[in-house]
């Protein structure tokens, strides 16, 4: 279902504590904009962005939400100009060089879901110290669609079903909705309850295609920069108002 968001601020005693999504995907939209409308250079969004992502992690994890995936960097988003492109992939490594020991101290594990391998050896670097580091963690996973394409998450899942049937490891009659999402990147998550997306654009940009089948929608006209956890609670609030029937009556 399609949410709208309200400009009423949600008190926390409204929220149900039994009924928090485990897993909330976010395509963090709008930063350029929200820079433009200051009359800043859209790095300056970003930067800032950065800091919304502190707020809502540390946020999430006193919600006790188990997993939360955000959309970093698209493999459609190298078409951007190359020196934006560029500042946006040093991001990580900003972000984790400042908020890694606050990621550590609240049990956030993070983890990584896009082809990685293509990005740029500071990216890798960085993120792999932080995988490392928090690999034991047992809280909230923190999980970074970075180089992420979904259409390409289902095309290596069916090109590797389909050697596993041509070496004999597996039969056609085999294959169902719960085979083939084990042949994807998010194969040890939860599939999605809530995805939320700012700025007001209201499409899934090639986002968790397969995932998000039976997610409700959140879409709110603030940018990213201008998300904050009052925001959060917002959008599970409404989350929460939703009749999740699955197809069923």
């Amino acid at each position: 279902m399609l949410f709208q968001s309200k400009s009423q601020q949600v008190k926390q005693s409204e929220l149900d504590y039994d009924n928090i999504p485990k897993h909330i995907a976010i395509i963090m939209d709008g930063n350029g904009r929200w820079a433009k409308q200051r009359a800043l250079p859209r790095i300056a969004g970003h930067r800032e962005g950065m800091k919304t992502i502190q707020k809502v992690v540390k946020h999430a994890v006193d919600l006790n939400v188990q997993a939360l995936t955000l959309y970093a960097f698209s493999t459609e988003n190298w078409k951007r100009p190359k020196s934006e492109v560029e500042f946006i992939l040093k991001l990580p490594s900003r972000f984790l060089d400042q908020y890694l020991p606050e990621l550590v101290e609240n049990n956030v594990r993070v983890t990584t879901i896009g082809d990685f391998e293509s990005l740029p050896e500071f990216t890798q670097e960085a993120v792999n110290q932080a995988k490392e580091k928090t690999k034991n963690n047992t809280g909230l996973v923190l999980n970074f669609a970075l180089n992420y394409g979904s259409r390409k998450e289902l095309i290596d899942a069916v090109q590797k079903i389909s050697t596993s049937v041509k070496d004999g490891d597996l039969s056609t009659d085999e294959i169902d909705e719960e085979l083939f999402s084990k042949y994807l990147y998010t194969y040890d998550l939860p599939e999605p309850e809530l995805m939320i997306r700012t700025s007001g654009e209201k499409r899934l940009s090639n986002y968790l295609l397969w995932q998000l089948a039976y997610a409700e929608f959140y879409f709110t006209e603030r940018y990213w920069p201008a998300f904050d956890e009052a925001s959060l609670d917002e959008a599970i609030l409404e989350y929460q108002h939703r009749k999740r029937r699955f197809g069923g009556l």
